[in-house]
């Protein structure tokens, strides 16, 4: 999975935080409080991102409401496979990536372990 554009990444930051389908109007004038944008520049990335199938849409009068595919959560997930996969020895890359981790997410990673080892038993 290719890592997101800047501004991609601005558009599916404030969707994933807003929680709920937004139009470009709203990430427009949200972007603008920190830098300039031109409505037509996030149009154009965001209908990007639905060509993508980053992005669901759907029309609220004559707007375009748009609405995530995947949660921020499960795009971070997509990354770290990609970052395994360009390793030869996944073992090992998952090694330094665990030694780099606080003692919290390696219990939070110990947890998921667990969840996911009695998801896998018939």
């Amino acid at each position: 999975m290719r890592r997101l554009g800047e501004l991609e990444a601005e558009i599916m930051d404030r969707l994933w935080t807003w929680n709920r389908p937004a139009t470009v109007r709203e990430v427009v004038d949200d972007l603008n409080k920190t830098r300039p944008l031109a409505y037509t520049t996030v149009m154009t990335v965001t209908n990007i991102l639905y060509n993508k199938g980053w992005l669901l849409r759907g029309k609220q009068g004559r707007a375009w409401l748009y609405t995530p595919v995947r949660s921020r959560e499960a795009y971070a997930a997509a990354l770290m496979e990609d970052g395994l996969d360009a390793s030869r020895d996944r073992p090992a890359a998952l090694v330094h990536f665990v030694e780099n981790m606080t003692e919290e997410e390696q219990a939070a990673l110990r947890k998921a372990l667990r969840a996911v080892g009695r998801q896998a038993k018939p």
